[in-house]
């Protein structure tokens, strides 16, 4: 007759207790879970301290995104310039900072074509809806933009690829203004080609 061993018993037992009591531990650390979403005063919050006091019309434009589009649950804060005389250009580079806390370094670069005239660069912060995996993002979102920067001023427009909605925020400076039609393309790394 076997001796029962009554060591490797306890071992596996205290392993069976131990491991759900880590992972509901893990889960009081406020970290956000996938499905979750950006409240208005978050975004807000992270919005103002990227933009600084300059930006006035910053609560406007997430109150009205917030309206119209939701609670997003992923946001890029970021730069970019551009410049267009008929036919445009756009390049940026920012952070991308998904709900569950994740953060990566993201660009993206355009083409437009339309009665658009001038040249900006502006600070930006894309709000993004239904990004269920950070590859989706990476991909052509086309819209139709129109946009006015006279020394300063906050604009919204939206962009969808898929089921992914992205909100860029933009606090410009310089003169642009006009209506063109173009897309933005997110890339993992910086590129000269706005095609």
């Amino acid at each position: 007759m076997k001796q029962f061993r009554f060591r490797p018993f306890v071992i596996a037992l205290a392993a069976m207790v131990a491991i759900p009591l880590a992972v509901v531990a893990q889960d009081k650390t406020g970290a956000k879970k996938p499905g979750e979403t950006y409240k208005q005063d978050e975004v807000l919050k992270e919005a103002e301290e990227f933009f600084g006091e300059g930006a006035k019309g910053i609560a406007d434009v997430v109150a009205k995104a917030f309206k119209e589009q939701g609670e997003p649950n992923a946001f890029i804060k970021g730069n970019e310039g551009g410049g267009a005389i008929g036919v445009g250009v756009r390049y940026g580079k920012g952070t991308l900072q998904t709900h569950d806390g994740r953060t990566r370094e993201i660009y993206w670069q355009g083409p437009s074509i339309g009665f658009d005239v001038g040249g900006n660069a502006a600070k930006v912060f894309v709000l993004i809806y239904n990004l269920n995996d950070e590859e989706t993002l990476f991909q052509r979102f086309p819209g139709v933009e129109g946009s006015l920067y006279f020394v300063g001023g906050v604009g919204l427009n939206y962009a969808r690829a898929s089921d992914v909605t992205v909100a860029p925020v933009r606090f410009g400076i310089g003169w642009r203004q006009g209506a063109s039609v173009g897309y933005v393309h997110f890339t993992k790394e910086k590129s000269l080609n706005p095609f």
